[in-house]
């Protein structure tokens, strides 16, 4: 019987931005690993891992969740115990809010909602914002953000420019 957890409301931004669980927000996610840790050894395996991100809201791949284990499995035993769960958890809800602060950005490029960015929406928009740029400097910003090579900008083709150019 499991309940979904609440992932939304309550959480600040704490030392720089970096994302803070509220008590019952810890509360909850020691008791969902509680329930995992079946044993009592204080560790959960991949499988239990999945669940939880689950219960969240999010839908990792098998791979995916793989790799967030090994990320934070110092003891490469396969399992994390429940700091390492927050760790991870911690950092995939920041991704979220960051991911959900990109599509209010993207959707600013594309107001019609056509789900990419075209060299008409950058014009327009590097118009707005007082940017003078050549048509020229518009077509080589499209082009390398462009990696599928429709000729326009999708949303993960901007999510992946706006992370490579974060620190």
């Amino acid at each position: 019987q499991h309940r979904k957890m609440a992932s939304r409301g309550g959480r600040s931004a704490g030392k720089g931005g970096k994302l803070e669980l509220t008590v019952q927000q810890r509360a909850e996610i020691r008791q969902a690993f509680d329930l995992f840790d079946t044993q009592g050894e204080g560790v959960i395996d991949a499988n239990a891992l999945k669940v939880i991100l689950r219960a969240l809201g999010f839908e990792p791949r098998k791979e995916e969740v793989k790799e967030m284990i090994a990320a934070v499995d110092k003891t490469g035993s396969g399992n994390i115990d429940f700091n390492e769960l927050l760790e991870l958890l911690i950092a995939k809800m920041s991704e979220r809010d960051s991911k959900d602060d990109v599509r209010k950005a993207f959707r600013q490029f594309d107001p019609e909602g056509k789900g990419h960015i075209t060299f008409d929406n950058l014009r327009r928009v590097a118009r707005e914002l007082g940017e003078n740029m050549t048509d020229e400097e518009i077509k080589e910003m499209i082009q390398a953000a462009d990696l599928d090579k429709s000729g326009a900008v999708d949303a993960e083709e901007f999510w992946k420019v706006l992370k490579r150019g974060l620190p």
